[in-house]
């Protein structure tokens, strides 16, 4: 299934999610660089031409289900479900592009309020119901704990507990933690 394929916008609890354009961008911009945002990132700074143009390739990847999530108009929070080959598939097998990994980030002023359960929930509703995954993986460093709380709401396993596995640009290396669900353990799977 392609990314033209899902059905877009769709709700997420009080948000709506749907594929970036130009404006949203720009709205993201304004928080995506703020340092409780960047805490718990990889990327610690932001190229603004860069992002741009990742995150609007991403609407014509039909591998990338990268979306924002808007309430009333703006642009609050973001989330996104990469397609990939499980591991050990090869072209041509029955089996492929069967693994998601998902993610997601909330403007710091919109935090609290569980919004980054409602995206998590509905990207892996889009990825077991409409894309008929296997599998989705999602991955935190150990000491965001309000990221591997919202994975385990949602009924992920914490399958890996990397020691100092995870390079943070301001605390060096870091524990971090992988999770991971089946479709089969999911509510409509």
């Amino acid at each position: 299934m392609t990314t033209s394929e899902v059905r877009w916008p769709r709700p997420a609890g009080p948000l709506q999610l749907r594929p970036p354009t130009n404006a949203d961008i720009d709205q993201v911009l304004t928080w995506r660089g703020q340092p409780q945002v960047t805490k718990w990132l990889l990327h610690t700074t932001v190229d603004p031409i860069a992002f741009r143009r990742v995150w609007l390739d991403a609407v014509a990847d039909p591998l990338d289900h990268s979306v924002v999530a808007d309430l009333d108009g703006v642009a609050v929070a973001t989330g996104s479900l990469e397609v990939r080959d499980g591991m050990g598939q090869a072209d041509g097998d029955a089996w492929r592009v069967s693994e998601g990994v998902l993610g997601y980030t909330v403007d710091p002023s919109h935090s609290g309020r569980g919004y980054a359960t409602e995206i998590a929930r509905a990207l892996l509703d889009v990825a077991f119901t409409e894309l008929r995954l296997h599998r989705v993986t999602a991955g935190c460093f150990a000491g965001n704990i309000a990221s591997w709380k919202v994975m385990e709401k949602l009924g992920m396993r914490r399958e890996q507990h990397g020691i100092r596995d995870s390079w943070h640009a301001r605390l060096g290396w870091v524990d971090g933690y992988t999770y991971a669900i089946l479709r089969d353990e999911w509510p409509t799977g």
